[in-house]
């Protein structure tokens, strides 16, 4: 059996101070609480050599890293506040059109989001930006990362069948694929882990890219998942909207109709499609708000949809009363 790598800390102190203490800072957890997915180097990026980069955007004093040029894909994980522990997990995929990760945005600041309402949530920093990276290998990582949080269930404080995927942007076309492309595991694996089913339990998509329809797709999501001329085949099998069945996860989407960068017509057609399955589905969608407002946006309707979400987990159970 394979064993899953603490960074910075091993594994004992790691726990130990998980029981013991909810951290706040996100640097903080960043330094102490990181699981590489893979034991090495990554399958797929052997020969990769770039470093990889973080920096800063935007507005001085708010944090705003910009990832990029990830080889060693891993799990930041934000224990739930232990006085609202809702034993549901929730990984979330930040944004970037599989060319960068927008990782506070939408990454950090989220799952911080959910650890103080009681949901243990995990960061996912995915392997991107073309070349050697481009599909399947976004998938794996996302596949592999289902894994891992299942397998650490027990450990971690949270029920192996209350586990979702949340992303933004080609985030969400990241959770929309694993909502589509997944498998209950293999049970003859060596590595323990690969015997578990990366199937989520419920899928969180905002302003998702979900199609690769040149159509109404995010042409720079497409190129960096795909390369410039994908065969037909593999541009079907990559729009989740062609692709959900009956089994995939119940579904809360987020969009605005102004979005100038992914069109609204990907929620509307992933909506569509769970509707037709008879998937249990919620969509949201507001006359304003653009594209990448994360939780940011507070002066506008569409900075409401945290509490929609909020109501959603509550009524599917998957969070515990917030005493409001």
């Amino acid at each position: 059996m394979k064993q899953l790598f603490f960074r910075s800390i091993c594994l004992i102190p790691v726990l130990l101070f998980l029981m013991s203490t909810q951290v706040a800072h996100s640097q903080q957890v960043a330094s102490q609480q990181v699981i590489d997915l893979w034991n090495g180097d990554a399958p797929g990026s052997e020969d990769f050599t770039d470093i990889e980069t973080s920096e800063e955007r935007g507005e001085p004093g708010v944090p705003n890293s910009w990832v990029t040029q990830v080889k060693q894909p891993t799990l930041t994980l934000f224990p739930a506040s232990s006085e609202k522990n809702s034993k549901t997990a929730v990984i979330v995929c930040p944004g970037g059109g599989y060319g960068g990760l927008a990782f506070d945005k939408e990454g950090n600041e989220v799952a911080q989001w959910f650890a103080d309402r009681g949901v243990t949530a995990f960061v996912l920093k995915y392997r991107h930006g073309g070349g050697p990276h481009q599909h399947p290998v976004p998938l794996s990582d996302v596949q592999r990362a289902m894994r891992i949080v299942r397998s650490s269930a027990n450990v971690l404080g949270y029920q192996p069948d209350r586990i979702g995927v949340m992303g933004f942007s080609a985030g969400g076309h990241l959770a929309s694929s694993i909502g589509t492309h997944f498998d209950s595991g293999d049970e003859s694996a060596e590595d323990t882990i690969d015997r578990k089913s990366c199937r989520p339990d419920f899928l969180i998509l905002i302003y998702p890219v979900i199609s690769m329809d040149s159509e109404i797709t995010h042409g720079g999501s497409r190129n960096n998942l795909l390369g410039d001329q994908p065969a037909d085949k593999v541009v079907e099998l990559m729009s989740n909207e062609l692709q959900v069945t009956d089994d995939t996860p119940p579904t809360f989407l987020v969009h605005a109709t102004d979005d100038g960068a992914v069109p609204v017509e990907n929620s509307l057609r992933f909506y569509r499609a769970l509707v037709d399955h008879k998937v249990p589905a919620e969509l949201h969608v507001f006359d304003e708000g653009g594209h990448g407002f994360g939780m940011r946006q507070k002066e506008k309707p569409v900075g409401e949809w945290p509490h929609l979400l909020e109501n959603w987990l509550g009524s599917r159970g998957l969070i515990v009363d917030q005493g409001r």
